[in-house]
């Protein structure tokens, strides 16, 4: 049986917290700026990592920002974890929120529609 809160997913909370100060503190491209890690996921072999973002405006130049400073990202995060290997880095882009905010619309606009009764 699994542990409850296996080393995959500790070292995936480290990693989201150092992702967040680097993105916001280090990186210097201008096409990655306002960028929120919502999650992280590590696989078990912590070959590969899924880091989930959203931003205000999701566009290709931030995906291709994020991309371009995987290596960056990938060396500071080997020196700030003390990991024996560091993760490969995949940025994937995280629709929830605006998902949430189209659901949210429409269930206003269903009950701005429905006729009151007296």
């Amino acid at each position: 049986m699994a542990k409850d809160f296996s080393r995959s997913h500790r070292v995936a909370e480290q990693m989201q917290r150092e992702l967040a100060d680097l993105l916001m503190f280090e990186v210097k491209d201008p096409r990655v700026s306002m960028v929120t890690i919502t999650a992280v996921e590590v696989t078990g072999d912590m070959a590969h990592a899924k880091i989930f973002y959203t931003a205000a405006k999701q566009s290709d130049s931030l995906q291709q920002g994020l991309e371009k400073s995987a290596g960056f990202l990938r060396t500071q995060l080997g020196r700030r974890m003390l990991l024996r290997t560091v993760p490969q880095l995949h940025f994937v882009y995280d629709a929830s929120i605006d998902n949430g905010m189209k659901m949210s619309k429409l269930i206003d606009e269903a009950l701005a529609s429905k006729p009151e009764k007296s």
